[in-house]
């Protein structure tokens, strides 16, 4: 039977079901509108309303609405009531859940992969994953182990090539507010070094200011206001949010009214526009996160997930914070991650009380992980070469004497070489390149194919280190000694 791996997020559930050859997220059995299962709850006469029949009632009966539980998760009242009766955070987050089960297949393995704010600190997580264990033996689940969502989306073996030697800023936006999460390696691990929970940054404010400016546009365009009947405003607000999710470059909103239809056009320059206070107060709350967290010019990859990089002009903002590289994570990433932990790396306990909690992943499970071994090449200079031996061998404008007789070795620290490579090459594997004197030469002993072979080292010659991202260059040059006076 495959795994299943499920994302929580009050912006919505998502399930990734599958083997180590097959893995896709998994839509809810007679849900409509997509795989995920938004994270809202309404509370109407004939009792709770949750998922995408509750979004769809969300200008209809602002009161009644709560998309909150999932991020405030607790035994606290929600401001709901069922049957005359208050509901609490984690009842709702209870039949949230309950009520996506029943809409899957089921599986003999199940990791969870769980917003980052539940592990921020130790009473946090003891309160909310202890709520979270406890929808779990109500549902009966065979759950291996909860990951914190950035080390889950990194781990979605459909997603991008990476290298995790050098940090990774991972930006999530849910609907209450936004993640960053900084996972540096450590070891033969990928473990979260700092985090931040950004609450004025949530995609219900934005949608809610969008849904409002472009029906001003549409008033002034149409002269019809879409705020007058609660019903047309949620269909007005249907319309732009799979504009904004579609990420198309126009689109054309209609509304049908008894007498008549109205129309107007409109462009996602618009959408990035409106969305401009957004980006940038989540622009510089990154710029300010990366202050505390990296040195000045440390190199970095920032990877955004699906729903961070469908918002409008947020990934050209971040572009501003220099990244070496920045990178798109696939839809669901961390539910697919999650499915691929529990194929790979988690067992289920026999008791629930064992189930773990993690915080890092093992680096070989890293989306990528395979590619960050080290390649190294020796590069002659066009033309004649020189036939002087290396004196020195330079990096970064500093020289490192080559002495005759010994054992000259190059590679990252942990290796402890003569000439260390930069932070970044820390634990890359195979980051080793050693150089020796023999027969009045030197030489490099170079193993990257099967049949490993020795090759000379000439004053001119480079030596190129590269991983993923990462890339270094030592040039071997002749300095002849003063002459005596």
């Amino acid at each position: 039977m495959p795994s299943l791996g499920i994302e929580l997020s009050d912006a919505g559930l998502l399930a990734a079901q599958g083997d180590e050859t097959n893995l896709s997220l998994m839509p809810p059995t007679g849900a409509a509108g997509g795989e995920d299962w938004p994270g809202y709850a309404c509370a109407t006469e004939r009792g709770l309303v949750l998922g995408r029949a509750a979004e769809d009632l969300w200008f209809v009966h602002p009161r009644r609405i709560s998309c909150n539980f999932w991020s405030r998760l607790a035994h606290e009242p929600s401001g709901l009531l069922s049957n005359g009766k208050p509901v609490a955070f984690s009842e709702l987050a209870y039949f949230h859940l309950r009520d996506l089960m029943v809409k899957l297949p089921a599986a003999d393995r199940v990791v969870l992969a769980l917003p980052g704010d539940y592990l921020r600190d130790a009473a946090t997580e003891e309160e909310k994953v202890g709520l979270v264990l406890g929808m779990i033996g109500e549902l009966r689940l065979p759950v291996s182990g909860m990951v914190d969502h950035a080390c889950a989306a990194l781990c979605d073996p459909r997603g991008p090539v990476f290298s995790p030697t050098i940090p990774v800023l991972v930006v999530e936006t849910g609907l209450d507010g936004s993640d960053l999460t900084l996972l540096t390696q450590d070891g033969a691990r990928l473990t979260r070094r700092a985090f931040a929970r950004l609450p004025q940054s949530g995609l219900a404010g934005l949608l809610k200011q969008l849904t409002a400016s472009f029906g001003n546009r549409f008033l002034r365009h149409t002269t019809f206001d879409i705020l007058e009947d609660g019903r047309i405003e949620q269909e007005f607000f249907r319309q732009l949010k799979d504009f904004l999710w579609s990420e198309v470059p126009e689109v054309r909103f209609v509304i049908n009214t008894a007498t008549r239809a109205y129309e107007m056009p409109a462009k996602h320059e618009q959408l990035a526009m409106d969305s401009l206070a957004f980006t940038t107060t989540l622009g510089q709350a990154v710029q300010t996160f990366l202050q505390r967290h990296l040195p000045a010019g440390s190199p970095f990859t920032l990877a955004l997930t699906d729903r961070a990089a469908r918002v409008p002009g947020l990934s050209a903002r971040l572009r501003s914070c220099h990244p070496t590289r920045q990178i798109r994570l696939a839809r669901g990433a961390a539910a697919a991650g999650a499915a691929h932990l529990a194929n790979r790396w988690l067992k289920t306990p026999a008791d629930l009380a064992e189930v773990p909690v993690e915080t890092s992943v093992p680096r070989a499970e890293a989306a990528g992980s395979h590619r960050a071994r080290a390649r190294i090449q020796l590069h002659k200079p066009s033309g004649s070469s020189s036939p002087a031996i290396p004196t020195h061998a330079i990096l970064g404008g500093i020289g490192h004497p080559l002495v005759a007789g010994s054992v000259f070795t190059i590679g990252s620290t942990d290796q402890q070489p003569r000439l260390a490579l930069p932070p970044g090459f820390s634990h890359v594997p195979g980051c080793l390149a050693q150089l020796t004197f023999d027969d009045g030469a030197l030489w490099w002993q170079d193993t990257s194919s099967d049949t490993p072979s020795r090759v000379a080292v000439a004053a001119g010659d480079r030596m190129t280190f590269a991983s993923d991202e990462l890339a270094a260059e030592v040039l071997f040059a002749h300095c002849p000694a003063p002459a005596r006076s």
